[in-house]
């Protein structure tokens, strides 16, 4: 079967598509992060199935199946296991949870081996989407709540409300919390697009912080400023010129 795979975290993708390959059935034929780009894609690709994360900035996954002109067979992606899977399993249509397993694979590969058996017919997606649009949050609330960070084969997940500021050094970009550093793959640019702006400010080319955690602010030389964070270690961090005015608004500083 030929796979399209659709996901705002490149780990994610990168995960999957190797244990996709691994058991040797699937042909990924595309991936995609940014979900408005993916809809172009699969309508040329027009995989047998994609594999679609759920919540994702701009567009939620049940947005790019609204907009497809061909509805292919759906395996949904989701890190919030809470996300309307009941109604998955009542409209028999398959889900993985991230960080997903291979047991958990296999089983999705076995129920998209019976829906392209003969005479099998495919479930109704547009029917799963008007039970459960009205439980989907807002895009308001699309932001991500949790990033995932690779060590070695592992992924652990980041919770954002946890993270005090993010940091670009060495070609590497860190989430860090008050407790530990965690290797992201996101640069500081993707970061400002996908996270919340009523919580995270972008105060230097490689710096990213919190606002809940400033416990306050210092000038400096030349317009340049410096903000300190709460907590035992009061790290300091450098604002350029050029976003002290941005981070004083957002601060509601005059």
């Amino acid at each position: 079967m030929r796979a399209f795979l659709v996901d705002d975290e490149p780990l994610a993708i990168k995960r999957l598509v190797r244990l996709l390959k691994s058991t040797g059935k699937i042909e990924v034929v595309g991936t995609e992060t940014n979900p408005a780009a993916a809809v172009a894609a699969i309508q040329k690709q027009q995989p047998d199935v994609v594999f679609l994360d759920i919540q994702m900035p701009g567009l939620t996954g049940f947005d790019v199946l609204a907009r497809l002109d061909r509805e292919p067979l759906v395996v949904f992606t989701t890190a919030y296991d809470e996300f309307a899977l009941r109604a998955f399993e009542v409209n028999s249509i398959d889900y993985l949870v991230k960080p997903i397993e291979p047991p958990q694979l296999e089983r999705a590969l076995r129920k998209l081996e019976r829906l392209t058996a003969a005479g099998e017919s495919r479930p109704d997606i547009q029917h799963l989407l008007a039970q459960i649009s009205a439980t989907l949050p807002g895009k308001e609330e699309a932001y991500p709540r949790r990033l995932p960070s690779r060590m070695g084969e592992r992924i652990e997940f980041v919770e954002v409300a946890q993270v005090t500021h993010f940091v670009a050094d060495e070609k590497l970009t860190y989430a860090v919390t008050q407790s530990k550093r965690y290797v992201v793959d996101f640069t500081i640019q993707a970061l400002e697009e996908r996270l919340d702006p009523a919580q995270f400010v972008r105060i230097h080319r490689s710096t990213i912080v919190a606002m809940k955690y400033i416990q306050d602010l210092h000038p400096m030389f030349s317009g340049r400023m410096c903000v300190r964070l709460k907590g035992e270690h009061a790290t300091e961090l450098d604002v350029a010129r050029n976003r002290v005015q941005l981070l004083k608004e957002r601060m509601g500083i005059r």
